[in-house]
C-alpha cells in the first residue's frame, strides 16, 4: 500500500528539498508545496519507471556530492581565468566521446548531469546503443585526460552507487 502511495521515496525527498532550496527561505507553505511535489510528481510518473532505484553505498553518495561541489568551484575558477586571459584562438575547444561503463538509465543520467553542471563541460548527445556520451570541453588538450578524469572522478562511483 505504501509502495503505491509513495512509489520513489528518495525521488520525494529530493524534489521536497530542491523545491525548498529553490525558494531561499523556510516557510510553511513552501514546505507544505514542496513536501506536496515530493509526492505528487513521483506518483504521477511511477508508471513510466516501474523499478525502483537501488542506491547503494550511502558514504560514496556524500563522497561523490562533496568531489562534485570541489569541482564545481574549482572549474568555475579554471574558466573564469580561459576567459579572462586566453584569447579564443588559442584554446583547445572539442568534442569528445566518453564510454559507458554505466548501463542503469538513472546513473547515465546523473553521469551526463553532473558533467554539464561542471563548468567547460557539456552533455551533448548520448549513442543510440547507451554506451558512449559525446561531451563538449571548452579546453581539452588532451582529449584522453578528459576521458579518464571524468571516468576516474564520476562515473567509477555513480558505478558504486547505482549498480
Amino acid at each position: 500500500m505504501i509502495a503505491r502511495l509513495l512509489p520513489h521515496p528518495v525521488l520525494s525527498v529530493v524534489i521536497a528539498v530542491v523545491w525548498s532550496l529553490l525558494l531561499n527561505e523556510i516557510s510553511a507553505g513552501g514546505v507544505l508545496l514542496g513536501v506536496a511535489l515530493g509526492l505528487l510528481i513521483p506518483w504521477y510518473t511511477a508508471r513510466f519507471w516501474p523499478d525502483r532505484v537501488r542506491l547503494k553505498a550511502p558514504l560514496t553518495i556524500a563522497e561523490y556530492v562533496l568531489i562534485v561541489l570541489w569541482d564545481i568551484v574549482v572549474s568555475n575558477v579554471q574558466v573564469a581565468w580561459l576567459i579572462l586571459f586566453r584569447r579564443g584562438e588559442s584554446l583547445h575547444s572539442r568534442y569528445v566521446t566518453v564510454p559507458l561503463d554505466l548501463k542503469t538509465p538513472e546513473a547515465i543520467v546523473v553521469f551526463a548531469g553532473t558533467i554539464t553542471m561542471t563548468p567547460g563541460t557539456v552533455s551533448a548527445d548520448i549513442s543510440a546503443d547507451g554506451r558512449a556520451l559525446l561531451v563538449h570541453c571548452l579546453e581539452a588538450s588532451d582529449p584522453d585526460e578528459v576521458v579518464a578524469t571524468v571516468k576516474s572522478r564520476y562515473e567509477r562511483r555513480l558505478k558504486r552507487i547505482f549498480e
